[in-house]
């Protein structure tokens, strides 16, 4: 367990081990179910091969899949989840290049309203701007998040048993994620026009004669 005034995280295992007590335990135990059944498997609807997250597998399997709470009495979500950079910074220092790859923290908000998702929608884009300056992504799940995938339109692939942030390094694979903000596609570019892949070559080319 790593705690501080803002929020507190477990690592997977921790949880499935019985920590925390309950109730602070249940909302993460859903939440870690629903990742082990839904992001490491296939859908019929995801539009490509492979599991709907390629990551979540091995990170589980390395014990880099964490889970955090805002801590009792947090009343700051803004502030809390900011501190999730701290957060992933300190769990981060010790890894190596492959493994920091693999490092996800998903901070749980389960008193959020499960049947509106705009309030963790604006939490998040008011996030965005400086995680990713700082070369970490963060997205939103959410039980009615209607976010598409990005080979089927029709897939919803944000949807969550419970209102979370997703926090995990950038990476050059991520450009789909980044390119409707100009300030996001610079920072993106700054970290790896050196060895960006074709494939995402061409996806730049295409950004460029829109």
């Amino acid at each position: 367990m790593k705690g501080d005034d803002l929020i507190t995280s477990w690592s997977a295992a921790e949880i499935a081990d019985g920590e925390p007590p309950a109730p602070h335990r249940e909302p993460l135990l859903r939440v870690l179910t629903w990742g082990k059944a839904f992001l490491v498997a296939s859908h019929p609807e995801l539009g490509r091969t492979g599991p709907v997250c390629p990551y979540t597998q091995t990170s589980l399997r390395k014990d880099l899949f964490h889970l955090a709470l805002p801590s009792p009495g947090c009343t700051d979500l803004t502030s809390a989840v900011d501190s999730l950079r701290t957060r992933y910074a300190k769990l981060a220092a010790p890894l190596c290049d492959e493994d920091r790859e693999l490092l996800t923290i998903l901070l749980v908000l389960p008193d959020f309203d499960p049947a509106d998702s705009s309030e963790l929608d604006q939490l998040q884009r008011t996030a965005k701007d400086e995680f990713v300056a700082e070369g970490l992504m963060i997205g939103q799940f959410h039980p009615v998040c209607d976010e598409p995938g990005l080979y089927n339109d029709s897939f919803r692939p944000l949807r969550a048993p419970l209102p979370l942030l997703a926090v995990r390094q950038l990476l050059v694979f991520d450009l789909p994620f980044l390119m409707s903000d100009d300030t996001h596609f610079d920072h993106y570019l700054q970290r790896f026009a050196p060895a960006i892949p074709p494939r995402i070559r061409d996806q730049l080319v295409s950004r460029v004669v829109q």
